[in-house]
């Protein structure tokens, strides 16, 4: 986790996400962090845009709290009352099995 915000450091500082920058961050801060660690959130890192993905995430987490809790209630019951059905559904049919039994 501490790269990551080490890398998000360094794309607000403006300074480009590689590893020798992310290195210098985590020698600054004393990180016990593997260089092959560093390697792999430079790699991870190479085609995302990551002021577009903040956004994006920003984004999609306000949503769900925008939601009234009634929603949540209504989706609750729901899925409930789905399972019970299955749950009808799948009795039915172990009895229809037992009774071809006889």
């Amino acid at each position: 986790m501490e790269l990551v915000y080490a890398a998000l450091t360094l794309n607000e500082a403006g300074k480009e996400v590689n590893e020798e920058n992310l290195q210098e961050i985590v020698d600054a801060a004393d990180l016990d962090v593997e260089d092959s660690e560093v390697s792999a959130l430079v790699a991870a890192l190479e085609d995302v845009d990551i002021e577009e993905a903040m956004e994006t995430a920003v984004a999609g987490g306000a949503a769900p709290a925008g939601g009234s809790s009634e929603d949540t209630v209504d989706e609750e019951e729901a899925e409930e009352e789905e399972e019970e059905e299955e749950d009808e559904a799948d009795e039915e049919e172990a009895a229809e099995g037992l009774g071809n039994m006889f």
